[in-house]
């Protein structure tokens, strides 16, 4: 998910691991709940909202008994993981069909690069679509739509002459003839009269279907007020919540906009035209519990790279440089390395030895680049040859120590492959993780 939601999450898996083994009684459970008020104050989740909610857990952890099979430490976490789903909301799917879909947000909430990612995710899922620039606050708007309009490969309408918001996006449904076509409009750095009315006039001409708000996750608890606002000028029908990779307020901005009855669609986790994900609570409390998410990595595999999957059915007979190339070069399709550890459970990783990795793979995807398609298949000759490696070292930009350092790193790595390879429980039980076959849901599920 992110680093600092990941810090909300941290606080939380730290007060629950506090009882494990332990015994649960009132003492224990009342200690649980000072340190879930604690993680979740820390992450600006609104006061009353967060005395409410610990109250229920409190209440509930001392009054329900344990289902049959199910301990009391197990009892407990999913007393949290209900409580928590409860406090951040229902998400709402866009549907995948013919539609309008306007866009609204105030200034700094990333607004129209949500749209070149709303595009994009509907893009891939079989839709034609089209945007209209209709925001003619903002100088850079126009480029800024246009050029992304380029990069997802949809059409794209608006115009420098026309001042009318309204005028606009009524000439761009003439022109446009897409499935789906999404505008986009003004903002203001505050939701003023001014705005409403344009809002209104444009809500007026384009009819939309969806009426989608653009707010910034680092805004926090003022989320649920701008909800309202805007629910109060358009009627909307659903929120993107944007900055989730690096706002500490995250999860306060979560819990406002559920507080004000809002639904969330997607959260925008990156900078990339791909960084965006439908909401879901479940995923999203999930994630902050450390509770893996198998399904959420494979189809993060199936999406980035297909032929990974089929790697993945079985193990390949040779492990050689060209296959572990292949491998890596699919594996970082699928985004940062902190996302895909994120999905198997690991979130309290150090950032430092993520950055680390991710270097890594970097140094040892030049080094192989610069290899023959011999050494590639047969690196045992790598070892054999000064010249060899001096050679590579100098075209991958790197120094000979690290070109024998990554060879000696990648014979310990063939070992373990081999040893695998040959054992048919490992294998079993590698190919049922990555089908999330009883591994991807919490211990009571």
């Amino acid at each position: 998910m992110c680093c600092d939601i990941m810090d909300l999450g941290a606080s939380i898996r730290k007060a629950l691991n506090k009882i494990t083994g332990k015994v649960i009684d009132e003492a224990a459970v009342k200690s649980l709940v000072k340190d879930l008020q604690r993680a979740l104050l820390l992450g600006d989740v609104n006061v009353q909202l967060v005395y409410d909610l610990s109250k229920r857990i409190e209440k509930r952890s001392l009054s329900e008994k344990p289902d049959p099979g199910v301990s009391m430490n197990e009892h407990v976490l999913k007393i949290v993981y209900n409580e928590l789903i409860s406090l951040m909301g229902t998400g709402k799917k866009i549907e995948l069909r013919p539609q309008k879909i306007m866009v609204c947000g105030l200034f700094g909430s990333g607004k129209t690069t949500q749209i070149g990612k709303i595009a994009k995710y509907l893009k891939v899922r079989g839709l034609g679509v089209g945007s209209i620039c209709a925001d003619v606050t903002r100088p850079a708007a126009f480029e800024q739509l246009q050029q992304l309009s380029e990069v997802v490969g949809c059409d794209f309408y608006g115009s420098k002459i026309e001042k009318k918001a309204e005028n606009i996006v009524s000439d761009g449904l003439k022109k446009l003839k897409n499935e789906v076509i999404i505008a986009d409009t003004s903002g203001r750095s505050a939701l003023d009269e001014e705005l409403i009315e344009e809002l209104k006039r444009v809500e007026k001409a384009f009819k939309p279907d969806e009426r989608i708000l653009i707010i910034s996750a680092d805004i926090g608890q003022i989320a649920k007020k701008q909800a309202e606002e805007f629910d109060k000028a358009v009627g909307l029908t659903g929120i993107v919540v944007t900055k989730m990779d690096g706002s500490a307020k995250g999860g306060g901005a979560l819990s406002a906009v559920a507080a004000s009855g809002a639904k969330i669609m997607f959260l925008g986790t990156g900078e990339k035209i791909a960084d965006i994900e439908e909401f879901n609570p479940e995923k999203f409390v999930g994630e902050l519990l450390g509770v893996p998410d198998f399904e959420a990595l494979m189809k993060k595999i199936r999406e980035a790279a297909p032929e990974m999957e089929k790697e993945m059915k079985g193990i390949p007979e040779e492990f050689d440089l060209e296959t572990f190339y292949k491998q890596m070069k699919s594996a970082k399709k699928m985004g940062p390395l902190k996302g895909i550890l994120g999905n198997l459970g690991l979130s309290d990783v150090p950032k430092e030895i993520l950055e680390e990795s991710e270097k890594k793979l970097d140094i040892y995807e030049a080094i192989i680049s610069s290899m023959t398609k011999d050494e590639r298949k047969n690196p045992e000759i790598i070892k054999k040859s000064q010249l060899r490696i001096e050679r590579i070292a100098k075209g991958s930009g790197t120094e000979p120590g690290s070109v024998k350092k990554f060879l000696a790193e990648f014979f310990k790595m063939k070992k373990v492959y081999e040893k695998l390879r040959k054992s048919k429980g490992l294998q079993k039980n590698l190919e049922k993780m990555l089908k999330g076959k009883g591994l991807g849901g919490l211990p009571f599920t």
